[in-house]
């Protein structure tokens, strides 16, 4: 156990600068699979046939592609089309794209869990299908799809860590780093697992405070 200190208090401050890019990581493809996966979602209740098909075609192949498969593609293949992005925004834009379609999911089952009743009063009173879905569906959607999007950001956290097969050096890279020059795997890996829990148990708690609070309405 001494040991497993000295090893924290020598790595900790190496592993800290990955834990950094896994928040960005983290961060930046929640907020782009937040508002493509309502895009999608939008289009899928949207009534018309173009979209709903298009947007339900999207979500099956994206579903159906593996995420390292999407990070490779965006890294090593968009280049040769002509479009270089760097490791980090290509982290970002593969978790991103890979989430949307599960956010799709979520938001369209919220989306038709409100009562038609109330869109039909919406729109007998004069309003759009978008001011429909702006003033009367979405903020009531919010509150339903809360509890499984708390999910999908546990979710993202910890498929953060495929960022470092395209060199993204988050936590998990770090660690292999320090571990393949240090050989103490055991500390290494137990530290990454322990900070990789550390940052889910805020978000686990925030999930049960909505399931909660839906619970009681």
């Amino acid at each position: 156990m001494q040991a497993f200190w000295r090893d924290t208090t020598e790595f900790l401050p190496i592993l800290m600068s990955g834990v950094a890019l896994t928040i960005i990581v983290t961060i930046g493809s929640l907020l782009l699979s937040t508002a493509l996966g309502l895009i999608w979602a939008l289009m899928r209740v949207s009534g018309i046939g173009v979209f709903t098909g298009f947007s339900a075609g999207l979500i099956n192949v994206i579903r159906g592609i593996p995420i390292i498969v999407l990070l490779f593609y965006l890294y090593f293949v968009m280049p040769e089309l002509g479009v270089t992005l760097t490791a980090l925004q290509a982290a970002i834009l593969g978790l991103g794209i890979a989430y949307s379609a599960y956010q799709a999911e979520n938001f369209r089952a919220g989306i038709e869990a409100i009562d038609k009743g109330q869109i039909e009063a919406a729109q007998a009173i004069g309003m759009g299908w978008w001011a429909t879905m702006r003033r009367v569906v979405l903020p009531q959607a919010v509150k339903i799809v809360l509890p499984p999007y708390g999910n999908i950001m546990i979710m993202m956290l910890k498929d953060s860590s495929q960022a470092s097969t395209i060199t993204v050096a988050e936590l998990a890279l770090q660690g292999k780093l320090i571990a393949s020059s240090t050989f103490k795997n055991t500390s290494v890996f137990t530290l990454v697992a322990l900070m990789y829990l550390t940052m889910s148990i805020p978000l686990i708690l925030l999930v049960r405070h909505f399931e909660k609070r839906a619970g009681h309405k």
